[in-house]
Parts: structure tokens; sequence; C-alpha cells
């Protein structure tokens, strides 16, 4: 007997969806697990519409299944990368890489910058933290 299940790789899922004969969809993975929170969704979507206007269930639906799926696109190709690489984590360079491998330069290019500047901030919170340990330990020294 022919098995009529054909396997289809969904992004999203990471493999866990198929497609039988029919064409029916089945997915072994619990919506909530693959989609952005639709409540973050929908706030990001506010933050650029005037603040009168208004975002149906459905629209805001089609757009956490948009960018959860572009979320997991980018994220396999920057996991790929680092497999073939013998990494196991995906750093943002990888994300980066995998915006531009994959045509996305004009979002590759303000990230590349982002994560600079966040790396940045990230080394000077670090000194600051430094800096302000010392100055408490001076000031115990002082006063015993």
């Amino acid at each position: 007997m022919e098995n009529n299940r054909v396997v289809k790789y969904n992004f999203a899922a990471a493999g866990a969806s198929t497609t039988d004969a029919s064409g029916d969809h089945q997915d072994d993975t619990k919506e909530q697990d693959r989609l952005l929170p639709i409540a973050n969704v929908g706030r990001i979507m506010k933050q650029i519409l005037p603040s009168n206007a208004k975002i149906s269930k459905e629209g805001k639906e089609t757009m956490q299944e948009c960018v959860s799926e572009f979320i997991s696109f980018v994220t396999s190709e920057a996991s790929d990368k680092c497999h073939k690489e013998k990494r196991k984590t995906v750093n943002g360079d990888d994300i980066c890489w995998a915006l531009g491998s994959l045509g996305f330069d004009d979002y590759a290019e303000p990230l590349k910058r982002y994560l600079c500047r966040f790396r940045e901030f990230e080394v000077e919170k670090a000194n600051h933290h430094k800096a302000s340990n010392r100055n408490e330990e001076t000031e115990e020294l002082r006063f015993n």
C-alpha cells in the first residue's frame, strides 16, 4: 500500500508540519508555540498607525502569521549556517547574515547598525556597573 503522506517543511513549526494526499494540513505543534503573541503583534501594529485607527482581529491574525513565518524563515537560514560551522548558538551576526543571504538587505543593514550600538551600550553599562561597585567598596573602606 502506498503512503499518501508527503512531508513538507514548515519553517515556523521546524518540520512538525505534514500535508496528506488530500492536501489537508496537519500540524503537530501547538499554534501558540509557533506564533508570536497576538497582543504583542497588535501593539506593534498600533505604534505605526494613527491613534484613531482600528485593527480587525483578522488583520492582527494575518500579520501574526506573516511575522512569525518571516522570523522562522530567517532563523532557519541562520541556524543552517551555524550547523554548517558546527556551532550551536545563533547570534545577532548570524541573523544579519541570514537577512542579507535571503535578499533582505534593506533589513540587514539597519539591524547591523542597531546590533553594533547595542553592543556598545552593553559595554558602557558593564563599565558603569564596575565603576559603581568600585565606588561602593571605597565608601565601605572609608567608613570602616
